[in-house]
């Protein structure tokens, strides 16, 4: 009698245990919902239907679309994502996927680890400038069709250095029925966004590398709490990464959310900002400022300005401020001597002049005064513009160097068709008073091109000088 009455309660012992198990399972729910439930209800607008991209080079053939992404990134709409991963303090060289793959950051601390490579310190916020600021370009078929506009302030290089890629791409690399300026003035808004992928993948790759790019777009749910020192600034916190192992997906990528960059109120400069950092890798970044810990930007008066190790990131895809200098060159025995040096003064795609009236401003080094192709981001006294020729054997042959035109896109919005200059090389009566200092005499952007070919003369052609 008193093993019967004993045998019921096995029965109600496993009936609690399966009752214990369902009330984990359902708080796991619970947590997972509470980080991924919201972005998988309020996905992204889906982007509008485009037209095929253009081969990356001329000849090359064009995929319609990349390989379908891993379908933990809930950015694509139609996926059935389960719930994203969250910031997490994992090495970003440890993690692996080649298409769309959603990341984890290398952050050290999170979003106080970005603020600690662009300010100095982690309490430091961007300004409204720099929040609002957008890749905007100006109206289709225009002659500034291929200018995007830019502030007179801090967002300016930035938006200039990608200005430089996109008239790279669209003269040099589109295959167009067009010629000359033609190739730039001609082009539709689906064109444009074109122009931007590239230029934003170019650059993207070049940082990582020519292995990986990284790009970061903001979605709806909360990835990152702050901290104590960190205050939230509504976006950096929602940021998700995706990782690309071809640069021909990257920039399909782009290309298929090119609002997160263009778009208003997108923070599309601050976006494309963090990507270039990522696909650098944080731990790459700290190896190429080294032991001086110098943020990437500066602040003074409330103005955010880019340093010239974030111009070097932008230009050439590492960010070592000296690489802009001769002294690094090898054969003058600077810092990049040896095999570092021999890379550093490689020529660029794209090229920099600059000119800051400083008594002992160094001069940028041959790979970026002799690029690749004719287009120099040009910076003057803190302002930045585009100097570019539509002739691609200007650097290759010296005979069309003797004459030759440069035009000029400044980003300002007072401009309304493209500045035309004439350089001559073999005649420059502005030396005959060598007492005075011609510096003092010319506009600053005169002696930034008389950096590459000195004593020549700059004509403007009846517009009237600025910079």
């Amino acid at each position: 009698m008193g093993d019967r009455g004993a045998e019921p309660a096995a029965p109600r012992t496993e009936l609690e245990e399966i009752t214990s198990k369902i009330s984990d399972l359902n708080k796991w729910r619970e947590i997972f919902n509470f980080h991924g439930a919201a972005l998988a209800r309020e996905p992204l607008e889906p982007p509008e239907p485009l037209e095929p991209l253009e081969p990356l080079e001329p000849g090359t053939p064009h995929t319609a679309h990349p390989p379908a992404p891993i379908p933990s990134c809930s950015l694509w709409p139609r996926a059935a994502a389960p719930s994203p991963r969250p910031w997490t303090r994992t090495n970003l060289g440890n993690l692996t996927g080649r298409y769309g793959t959603l990341l984890g950051c290398s952050l050290s601390a999170g979003p106080e680890g970005l603020r600690q490579l662009l300010f100095g310190n982690v309490s430091h916020r961007f300004s409204c400038e720099w929040t609002q600021a957008c890749s905007r370009f100006r109206e289709p078929y225009s002659d500034l069709a291929y200018a995007l506009e830019a502030e007179e302030r801090g967002t300016r290089a930035v938006l200039m250095a990608v200005q430089a890629h996109i008239i790279k791409y669209l003269l040099f690399v589109r295959n167009t029925e067009y010629t000359h300026l033609e190739r730039l003035c001609r082009i539709s808004r689906r064109e444009q966004g074109t122009a931007l992928a590239a230029a934003l993948a170019d650059t993207l790759w070049a940082a990582g590398g020519g292995r990986m790019a990284i790009i970061c777009l903001i979605t709806t749910a909360v990835h990152a709490a702050p901290s104590r020192d960190h205050r939230a600034d509504s976006f950096t916190e929602r940021v998700q990464l995706f990782e690309f192992g071809e640069k021909a997906a990257a920039q399909e990528f782009i290309f298929d959310h090119i609002n997160c960059f263009r778009g208003e109120g997108s923070h599309g400069v601050i976006l494309y900002l963090y990507s270039l950092l990522f696909s650098r890798t944080l731990e790459r970044l700290q190896e190429d400022l080294g032991c001086t810990a110098t943020p990437l930007l500066k602040s003074s008066s409330g103005n955010i300005t880019c340093t010239e190790a974030l111009l070097s990131l932008l230009l050439r895809g590492r960010a070592i401020p000296c690489e802009l200098d001769v002294g690094h060159e090898p054969w003058r025995g600077g810092v990049g001597g040896g095999d570092g040096g021999a890379k550093a003064c490689r020529r660029s795609p794209v090229g920099y002049l600059r000119r800051d009236r400083a008594p002992a401003e160094p001069q940028v080094c041959r790979g970026l005064r002799t690029p690749r192709l004719p287009v120099w981001l040009c910076g003057t006294a803190g302002r930045h513009g585009v100097l570019f020729s539509t002739d691609m054997q200007l650097l290759r042959d010296w005979r069309v160097e003797r004459r030759f035109p440069l035009l000029l896109c400044s980003g300002r919005q007072a401009q309304s068709t493209t500045a035309r200059l004439t350089v001559d090389t073999h005649s420059h009566p502005w030396e005959e008073d060598r007492s005075e200092d011609p510096g003092k005499r010319r506009p600053s952007l005169e002696m930034a091109v008389r950096s590459k070919w000195a004593g020549a003369t700059i004509t403007w052609n009846g517009t009237d000088p600025f910079f």
